[in-house]
């Protein structure tokens, strides 16, 4: 397998790899840079097996690195935002043998050796000569999860795919994050196929629809805030995106709502709902179609099922584990229970309805955020907004939405207009008790809302 990556980047040899602040390397130039790497890495002492923390975020180095590393059978930690918090969650429960943040000229620093008692699944790892990956969940919820994969097994599933003529590659913006599933994910499908990656130096809607006009670029993986940022902000008409063919999104559930002014905004541009966890990786899927939040999956190495209106997932790219949480996530046959609430449709179909975490309960009566969301975004003068649960002394719950409106309406009417809108098209309890008007919406690293859990208080 390793041997395969090798031949192919040699196949591909001039072909364009990768586009770094507008410069353009080569498959040759890369493959050049993860040998310099690997002796680096050989020359600091980095030997098989170690787990190193790649600090950084997508450039030629960091993803030289990260290949070089998976030659090596190390197991790799990318962390774009490197703190003090997740450095003593990886310290305590990876420990890593060394952190790179990589450049030109590697600075590969050596850690405190790890505990001769301390390797656990990473052991299991080394025993069969594999190399490792190691994600860190968002931790909106305390702590965050520490996931480990088999690098292989994830790399294994790209190389599976045919190389791509060099007429068919595909130029694909790198909009997910380095140290996150989708953004691995999207990396390993283009360049172990022959595709080019662009890489962004900031992910904003004038940087991404720019980089899209110069590389015409066909594909565009993003997320539904995402795409709503672009829209509001008018970037898809500042910029010339005649060249996208396919729209990705995921990360979050799309609203039907958003979904269709994406489809106005983007007439002749298939839109594909994708669908994957940080445990199970990306699964191939298959839209209803472009106007339709339904979605199948298509996936020969992912199984699905739907228990009590949860979305379970096993899949030959399954994380080996939590390092640092015990697996309850996992049912005893090892099916991974996503939290996402799904409904299902005619011939296999699903539509995610939210997370099981987020259900808003007032007094009994049970709201999912994305519905009323969906009907919020119907309003001509509504341009984004968040609903989420408050708790309360008498319902247990209380409906509350930040709402960011298009045009200049005051606060008083903002809040006004809210509530007659809604009058009439949902149930009572569905109204919120609390509306506050926002100059804009939170927006993670990974591009999704942040929606506060219904049972958190206020900030």
């Amino acid at each position: 397998m390793r041997d395969e990556l090798i031949r192919r980047f040699e196949d591909f040899g001039t072909r364009t790899a990768l586009y770094e602040q507008r410069t353009g390397f080569t498959y040759a130039d890369l493959l050049d840079r993860i040998r310099r790497v690997r002796d680096r890495l050989g020359a600091a002492g980095v030997a098989a097996h170690d787990t190193v923390v790649v600090n950084g975020d997508y450039s030629l180095d960091s993803i030289a690195t990260l290949l070089a590393l998976y030659l090596n059978r190390n197991v790799v930690v990318p962390v774009v935002a490197l703190n003090a918090t997740n450095l003593d969650t990886i310290t305590e429960y990876c420990r890593p043998r060394y952190l790179v943040k990589p450049g030109a000229e590697p600075d590969i620093q050596a850690l405190e050796p790890p505990d001769a008692d301390s390797a656990g699944r990473l052991g299991d790892l080394s025993a069969q000569e594999a190399a490792g990956l190691v994600l860190l969940s968002s931790g909106s919820t305390g702590a965050p999860k520490v996931i480990l994969h088999n690098l292989d097994a994830l790399v294994a599933e790209k190389l599976k795919k045919r190389p791509r003529q060099r007429r068919n590659a595909l130029n694909i913006l790198m909009v997910l994050m380095f140290d996150h599933i989708g953004g691995i994910n999207s990396l390993l499908s283009t360049v172990l196929v022959g595709g080019t990656a662009i890489l962004p130096e900031e992910r904003v809607p004038d940087e991404i629809c720019g980089l899209i006009e110069e590389h015409r670029i066909l594909v565009l993986p993003t997320s539904p805030t995402f795409l709503n940022l672009i829209m509001v902000g008018d970037y898809h008409r500042k910029y010339d995106l005649s060249s996208l063919r396919l729209i990705t999104y995921g990360t979050e559930p799309m609203s039907e709502e958003l979904l269709k002014r994406v489809n106005q905004c983007f007439p002749g541009v298939r839109l594909l709902q994708t669908f994957g966890t940080s445990e199970t990786g990306i699964a191939t899927t298959t839209s209803e179609s472009s106007s339709s939040t339904y979605f199948k999956i298509s996936d020969a190495g992912v199984e699905h099922r739907v228990v009590d209106g949860e979305l379970q997932l096993r899949s030959r790219t399954q994380f080996l584990g939590y390092l640092n949480y015990p697996d309850d996530s996992l049912t005893e046959d090892r099916w991974f229970r996503t939290g996402d609430l799904v409904e299902e449709g005619a011939d296999g179909y699903l539509r995610i309805k939210g997370r099981a975490k987020e259900v808003i309960n007032v007094g009994g009566e049970k709201l999912l955020p994305l519905e009323l969301e969906s009907i919020l975004l119907g309003s001509p003068h509504i341009e984004e907004c968040v609903v989420y649960g408050r708790p309360n002394a008498i319902t247990g719950q209380t409906v509350c939405a930040d709402i960011k409106p298009k045009d200049g309406l005051t606060r008083a009417e903002v809040r006004k207009h809210v509530v007659e809108f809604l009058t009439g098209r949902v149930e009572p309890f569905k109204i919120p008790s609390k509306i506050a008007v926002v100059d804009s919406v939170e927006i993670t690293s990974r591009l999704k809302k942040v929606r506060p859990l219904p049972g958190s208080d206020p900030a």
